[in-house]
């Protein structure tokens, strides 16, 4: 058994459990976003408080978006302006965020928590329907640039705040804006999900005593290899099976959190 500064001990199920979960929550990365609707909710249950549960879930799960990146290089390269643009709004939505989660009283976080679970389901949910509506407007209209702009930076806020569901909400964001393939959608994705994973895990590791290390470097580890796997199958899984389970995951988080208050 490995005790951390939480109070928290690690023992060999526990490690078990992570590595598994790493593992599933990297391939959902990979594939479709949501992985964190799976590390966050184990953390919990393994009875990590849910700010350091958060916090570690998000260092955590950073190594995941690396095999996303590398995955869909092509589909990035071919939106390298897009990319560009959204560097400046994500460093301002997640670098405000995760400094308001640090800043927050943890009953606070308790009593919003479920409620980011939700949204962040529901927007992954219906994200395919909006897609559709939205298909026949160019991506180069006024108010989808805005759109696009002004919807990554409140995605990156709330993904500096609560890392649950961000990928999710990115595509549904990306899904509005921009009139361009379901990889190419998933590229840009993996891009900002990593930009914003970085910037917050550096705040969170800045402020490191909310991090529970142990947790967090194992799900590094599974996370990675979930990641990679994830990407190398996200044009051949099928989406609406990994959509549903996400969307049943994030459910079931939502009214477990609701019913523990």
């Amino acid at each position: 058994m490995l005790a951390v500064a939480t109070g928290f001990t690690i023992t060999t199920a526990h490690v078990l459990v992570l590595l598994a979960v790493g593992v599933a929550a990297g391939i959902f990365n990979g594939v479709a976003g949501g992985g964190t609707l799976l590390t966050f909710p184990t953390l919990l249950a393994l009875g990590i408080p849910a700010l350091d549960a958060n916090i570690t879930s998000s260092v955590g799960v950073l190594p995941s978006n690396f095999g996303g990146v590398a995955g869909f290089r092509r589909e990035i390269g071919e939106l390298r302006r897009h990319v560009v643009d959204l560097i400046l709004p994500t460093v301002v939505g997640v670098t405000a965020g995760s400094l308001l989660l640090i800043t927050t009283p943890s009953s606070s976080f308790r009593m919003i928590v479920p409620w980011l679970v939700l949204l962040a389901t529901i927007a992954f949910a219906v994200q395919p329907l909006v897609t559709r509506r939205m298909a026949h407007v160019s991506h180069d209209h006024p108010t989808r640039r805005a759109f696009l702009l002004i919807g990554s930076m409140l995605v990156s806020l709330y993904a500096g705040y609560f890392g649950a569901g961000q990928g999710v909400m990115l595509l549904a964001v990306f899904g509005l804006a921009l009139n361009v393939s379901l990889a190419h959608l998933h590229g840009l994705r993996s891009a900002v999900s990593i930009l914003n994973n970085a910037i917050a895990a550096s705040i969170f590791v800045l402020f490191g005593h909310h991090v529970v290390w142990a947790a967090a470097g194992l799900l590094a580890i599974s996370t990675l290899v979930g990641g990679y796997l994830g990407a190398t199958a996200a044009r051949t899984l099928p989406a609406p099976v990994l959509r549903a389970i996400v969307v049943a995951v994030g459910a079931t988080t939502w009214i477990v959190l609701l019913v523990r208050g």
